[in-house]
């Protein structure tokens, strides 16, 4: 990325949030076709419908500066994808599966999570508070996720302890 001014920066950062957001989306769709557990499955296409409505947003966001998203390298998500399936495909214990999962998006989540944060401050310097107001819903919408993918794992955990503690008792 060569870019000579903040504004070039800015938009960059602004094109790799949306090429992210697209991923990971069709990343979630794949896993939530995957997800065995249909609690998992649920959150999952609920995050792939409020991820479109991400995208509608982004793309507000560079009509608002006047910018077309520019061409991104996606790399870094295509590797991450690839490790995800291959990993995956490994784990045969079910519970194994359901938390691999859920650290997994959560993981994307937090990226995600940190690239609104900083695009936000971006929007707040440059006088771009339109911009601003809609990555700050975005990011509301995103850590939303990611506070209910943690109670998932959690949830996921308790359950297995609770087997666990049941099968002592008994014993």
């Amino acid at each position: 990325m060569c870019a000579k001014i903040a504004k070039e920066v800015y938009v960059q950062m602004l094109s790799e949030l949306r090429h992210g957001t697209e991923r990971t989306t069709k990343l979630f769709g794949e896993i939530s076709q995957i997800a065995q557990d249909p609690d998992i499955r649920e959150a999952l296409e609920a995050r792939v419908f409020v991820s479109n409505k991400i995208l509608d947003a982004i793309d507000e966001c560079f009509k608002l500066m006047g910018e077309q998203p520019a061409k991104v390298s996606s790399h870094l998500q295509e590797v991450f994808a690839e490790d995800f399936r291959k990993e995956l495909a490994e784990i045969q214990n079910p519970v194994a599966r359901r938390l691999f999962i859920l650290s997994k998006a959560s993981q994307l989540v937090h990226f995600r999570v940190a690239e609104y944060k900083a695009l936000i401050a971006a929007a707040d310097l440059s006088g771009h508070y339109g911009v601003a107001v809609l990555l700050d819903s975005c990011l509301a919408d995103t850590v939303a996720f990611a506070e209910r993918t943690q109670r998932l794992i959690r949830i996921v955990a308790e359950a297995k302890l609770g087997e666990k503690i049941s099968a002592k008792s008994a014993a």
